[in-house]
């Protein structure tokens, strides 16, 4: 019997792929024999690169390209180099993503103290940032006739978060964009084409380390307050996604499009 979750020679194209999550879901999947290619920011390009050489050194396959996700033009040159390489994308993981400070409310602020054009930002990155490469990279795989894409939704998608206001709207869009992809490409071009959203909860990651974190290295009372409504009662890990991930790209979820995979160790459930 073959192997439900292979990912193998699978070509895998992943957005955001040099930050933490995405450094570990790329040497995962690498490592389970996937193609990775690793598109990121220019200014991530050292990382991005090294992330390559681990891969390579480990025995997988994988290659890095700078990109702008809010570019149609620099994605359609990424796709073309990726074809001219690989022939095929086979999966599109739209990771990139990302908050700012303008689009929070702090608690001692209110709606009126809303940065509108960081919220404006905030909302193109995580929105615009993966309906482009939907667009751009689903076009190389209509000739297949098969092509997986993942986004990257968030807890803050399913439950509103106090402070995260633009980020929150934005995961929202993701979510209803997935459930729309869905059955736009399935409807159009066959049940070869699956769109799924991951959810995950509460990660530690470099862009909230500091909201999560004190400069000791403890808790912060946002951090605690996560916890104590987690039934696991901690933060995720990033390998906590890699199965999930693993899953929805692989023919274990052949059936399965227009869902969100929350991974949360409970917060989503869980009220008092």
């Amino acid at each position: 019997m073959s192997n439900l979750f292979s990912v193998k020679d699978k070509v895998v194209v992943l957005t955001g792929g040099a930050g933490i999550l995405g450094k570990g879901i790329a040497t995962h999947l690498a490592g389970e024999g996937a193609k990775m290619v690793i598109l990121d920011l220019e200014r991530a390009a050292e990382t991005g690169e090294s992330l390559v050489k681990n891969i390579k050194d480990a025995g997988g396959e994988a290659m890095f390209l700078a990109t702008n996700v809010l570019s149609k033009e620099t994605l359609i040159e990424n796709r073309e180099a990726i074809l001219a390489k690989y022939k095929r994308i086979d999966v599109l993981l739209n990771a990139a993503g990302g908050n700012m400070p303008g689009a929070t409310i702090a608690p001692d602020k209110t709606i009126f103290d809303l940065d509108v054009e960081a919220l404006r930002k905030v909302v193109e990155l995580n929105l615009f940032g993966s309906v482009l490469p939907t667009m751009v990279f689903v076009e190389a795989m209509i000739p297949n006739k098969a092509g997986i894409i993942v986004n990257f939704s968030s807890m803050s998608a399913l439950r509103p978060l106090t402070r995260v206001c633009g980020y929150g709207v934005a995961k929202a869009a993701i979510s209803n964009f997935t459930k729309y992809m869905a059955g736009e490409l399935g409807q159009k071009f066959g049940e070869g084409f699956r769109v799924n959203a991951i959810c995950p909860g509460f990660f530690l990651t470099e862009q909230n380390r500091t909201l999560m974190t004190n400069p000791d290295g403890s808790p912060t009372a946002r951090a605690i307050s996560v916890m104590n409504h987690t039934p696991f009662g901690r933060l995720g890990e990033a390998e906590e996604l890699f199965g999930t991930i693993q899953y929805l790209i692989s023919d274990a979820s052949k059936f399965v499009t227009g869902t969100l995979a929350i991974v949360d160790g409970g917060f989503d459930a869980f009220s008092i």
